[in-house]
Parts: C-alpha cells; structure tokens; sequence
C-alpha cells in the first residue's frame, strides 16, 4: 500500500504543478465570474450615442410610423431621425448618408450607425434595406425587424381602412415569465439558466472525462515506451501501479472540478452581495440567467464525475497497455472516445425530458451515467433511490472496468512489437 501511495503522489503531482493546470484552475473561476459580472455591468450602463436615419423616399406617413416603432423597439438609447426625400434622388442621397456611417471627428461629417431606406417601389415588394457599421448585432437586428413589422403592417391596415387603434389594443404584446419549481417550491431560476446550468455541466464532465482519460492513457504509454514500467512491477503488482495511475490522475481532476464547482456555488449564492462590491443593484445581478449551484448538486457532480473517471480511465490505460506508441493509441482509444461522445449526445435528448423513460434508461448505463444523472439532477433532483441505483450501477460498471483493465495491463504493459488482436487480448483477460 505504501509503493501504490507514492505512485498516486506521483501523478498527482506531476499535473497539479504544471503550469497548465494552474491557469486552468484559476481561470475557470475567473471567466465565471466575468461572465455573471460583465452582462450585469453592460446592463447597467445601456446603450448610449447610437443614431439610425430612416430614408423615407415618398412614403409620407410611413417614415414617421417607422420612427415610432423603432424607437420603441430599440433597447437602450437610440436616436431615430426621419429623412424626407424624392425617390428620383433616391441614389444620391443614400450615397451622402453612407459616407457618414462610423464617420470620425475629422472627416467633418455627423457620424451615424445605420441607415434604413423606405423605397416606395421596394415596400410594394414586401422589401426593405439597411446598411449599418454593425449588422452583425442579433439583438439590434431582431430589434430591427420587429420595429418595421409593426410600421408595416399599420400602413397596411390603414390602406384597408381598418381601425388601427382597436388592431393595436387587440395585438399588444405580453410577456411569458417561467421559474422553475423543486419539491413543491420556487427556486427563481427561469427556463433559461436551468438550461445553460444542464449544458455547462454535461460539457464540463464530457472535457474532464476525456481529458483526464486520455492523460491516464498517455503516462501508461510513456512508461511502457522508456520500459521503466518493467522496473516498477519489481517492486508493486500491476494491478497496485494501473490503481495508483488512476487514483492519482483523478484525484487531480477532482481538485480541478472541486475548486470550479465550488466557486460557481459561493459566486452563485452570494451574487447579491458581489454586486454590491462593484456599485451593482442586487436586481440587475439577478437579471443575468445564471441559476445557483446547491451543495448537493455539487456533490452529485462531483461523485459521478468520479465514478465515470474510474470507468472511462481505465479502459483508456487498458488500450495503453496494449500499444506501443501514442501514434497508436490514436486509432486504438477511438471507441472509448466515441463512447463518450455518445454519452455527450446522450445528454441532449435528456434536456428535453429530464423524468422521461429514455433518460430514466440511459442513467442506469454505466458508459452514459456519468454524464446523464448530473445533468438529469440539475433540471429534475432525482428521488434518493433512484440517485442511489444509478449510483451503485454506475459503481459496479466501473470496478468491472477496472478489473478487466486491471488482467490486461497486466500482461500488456511488459508485451513488445505488434499490437494484439482482439483473441489475444481475451486470452490475457483469461490468463490474468
């Protein structure tokens, strides 16, 4: 036991000390926290200085109607300014207005952000242009739209000679909130953050699951490869060396996921008072769709993240036994790869359903568990028994893992030249 604790000291500290892990480490912390702290600072500042010119080319009424809805529709503050024009002069005047779009201080001209263009012909054909230094913007964009929608259909509502204001009462626009309930209580997480909370998680243990896997896979091929492995099972069986590989390369994905999970908790319960410290009202912080980390879905994270490293490593250090370079491990890991691939997809079918039988089917499989019980957690706590079956399952698929890893690596790690084939690598199971 003491040989197999300074194996797990070994690889645990060969990848807590690289520099990689470090930032890693302090980084995640550090983009969690600007990005619940940037959205709620940007909102507090809004939007300032932006001025949109509509070009009405003869459409009379429509220009004044279309500044009326945009500047409704804009957020922040926009100012819409009408330009009455012929549409003979149509070209000129649009080429003066677009040299004066992002226009500097120097050139002498009022700078403005965009141009919307009412051509008479074009509006007959349901067709209307903008041109902008920016139109890449999704929300100014959709703002856009939205905006000439309702100028448009008023114009032609007024054409049809129908009441516009008894249309406008009839048609305004509602607002639908959602928040979440658990256990018959409301958490005031909308729809929106428990669905990036769900995806955060899955992709978190899809990255950490590969990335630590493929780091259990590449220190048995590196020791195997320098033969210094031979002079390791002179002294520790190898089921002792492959155990100690996988304990202490988890244990350091342990602590990395352990410092980020847990930041998120403290950074997600005591978000109003990390407001306060930036001049922040409690309100706009909570705006920001970011739902609260509990503890026990911390330890859920945690503890399946941990079952599935057991499960997935072990058959990555298997298929590093049976290699002899990483340039062949490349091909042989690629369905323990694809298998967490899958898990990953897995997940997505599980968002729309989290209680459904598929995702009730897919959280008693050991290979997709890991990543589909989290996830099912932060949408939907599962009942104990439930968390428990899945748990043990999950347990149980794992030491099977590990055992047949365990027979392989056995043989594996002192076997040189061509890579087995599929017999031989029962044989060795059988043989161990």
């Amino acid at each position: 036991m003491h040989k197999m604790w300074a194996v797990i000291r070994r690889e645990f500290v060969a990848r807590v000390r690289t520099k990689t892990f470090v930032v890693a480490t302090v980084l995640g912390p550090v983009l969690l926290a600007g990005l619940m702290i940037a959205p709620a600072l940007l909102a507090s500042k809004g939007t300032s200085g932006r001025h949109i010119v509509v070009l009405d080319l003869g459409t009379e009424q429509l220009g004044r109607t279309v500044e009326t809805t945009l500047q409704a529709a804009f957020p922040g503050d926009y100012f819409i300014e009408v330009h009455q024009d012929d549409a003979a002069r149509g070209e000129v005047v649009l080429d003066s207005l677009t040299q004066s779009i992002g226009a500097t201080p120097e050139s002498g001209r009022r700078s403005i952000d965009g141009i919307v263009v009412l051509d008479p012909a074009e509006v007959a054909q349901d067709r209307v242009a903008y041109y902008g230094s920016n139109v890449s913007n999704m929300t100014d964009m959709r703002a856009l739209r939205r905006g000439l929608r309702e100028a448009l259909v008023a114009e032609r509502l007024t054409e049809l000679g129908v009441d516009l204001a008894l249309v406008q009462q009839a048609s305004r626009p509602f607002s639908l909130s959602t928040e979440r309930v658990t256990d018959g209580q409301l958490t005031g997480e909308s729809g929106e953050s428990s669905f990036a909370l769900a995806y955060v998680m899955a992709f978190l243990l899809y990255l950490a699951l590969l990335l630590y896997g493929v780091q259990v896979m590449s220190a048995v091929i590196e020791e195997k490869s320098n033969r210094i492995n031979e002079v390791l099972v002179s002294s520790l069986r190898p089921f002792e060396l492959l155990l100690g590989k996988v304990i202490g390369v988890g244990s350091a994905g342990l602590l990395q996921l352990g410092i980020w999970v847990g930041t998120a908790m403290v950074l997600t319960t005591y978000r109003a008072q990390i407001a306060s410290l930036f001049g922040l009202p409690a309100e706009t912080i909570l705006q920001v769709p970011i739902p609260t980390v509990t503890p026990d879905l911390m330890a859920v994270f945690l503890v399946f993240f941990l079952l599935g490293f057991f499960l997935y490593a072990g058959a990555y250090a298997a298929v590093g036994a049976m290699c002899n370079s990483l340039q062949e491990t490349q091909q042989a890991s690629m369905p323990v790869t694809l298998t967490v691939v899958v898990g990953f997809l897995m997940v997505f079918n599980v968002l729309g359903d989290p209680a459904g039988t598929m995702a009730r089917a897919f959280s008693l499989v050991p290979l997709f568990a890991p990543l589909v019980v989290p996830v099912r957690y932060s949408l939907d706590p599962l009942p104990l028994s439930e968390l428990v079956l899945s748990g043990l399952v999950t347990l149980t698929g794992a030491v099977l893992v590990v055992w047949v890893a365990g027979r392989i690596y056995r043989v594996g790690i002192l076997a040189h030249g061509k890579r087995p084939r599929i017999k031989e690598i029962l044989n060795w199971v059988k043989a161990g």
